[in-house]
């Protein structure tokens, strides 16, 4: 006969607790799921909606998951220019405007420049992740965009 240990009970418990818990913390976290012609990207974000987060921005980081990014989330749809001052990553900027659908792209913005980087147009939403991910994912001008668990964010 088979005997099951008096502690595995209490040790699936805390394996469901711990999957429930997980669950729950994954569907709150802030993403931006772009609809690129391909398919539907997600995109782990990290939120820069005060002033102060956003002169920060992705400034002396050194790592960046694949599948992460840093949205900034501005007041108004106006041009937002964009310097890649103490930024050790190369990066893609998506700009987004309010519906929000992509207007703009810079692509592999060259770190520890202070050139101005700008598309020329309004954009309340800027996207910043790896160089290469806009073409590697087929992200396109026109792409449409949804925000899940953005609270900055209208």
């Amino acid at each position: 006969m088979f005997r099951i240990p008096s502690a595995l009970p209490h040790a699936l418990r805390v394996v469901s607790l711990t999957l429930a818990f997980c669950a729950a913390a994954c569907a709150s976290e802030p993403r931006v799921v772009l609809h690129a012609v391909g398919g539907d990207v997600p995109v782990a974000v990290e939120i820069a909606a005060t002033p102060a987060q956003q002169a920060l921005g992705l400034m002396y980081r050194k790592e960046l998951g694949a599948g992460a990014g840093m949205l900034f989330v501005f007041d108004a749809a106006v041009e937002h220019p964009f310097w890649m001052k103490n930024t050790v990553l190369p990066l893609d900027m998506i700009f987004l405007d309010d519906d929000p659908k992509v207007v703009g792209i810079v692509k592999n913005a060259v770190p520890f420049t202070t050139t101005s980087r700008t598309i020329g147009a309004p954009s309340r939403y800027v996207l910043e992740v790896h160089a290469g991910f806009s073409d590697a994912h087929g992200v396109k001008v026109g792409d449409r965009a949804t925000f899940e668990n953005v609270t900055a964010a209208r």
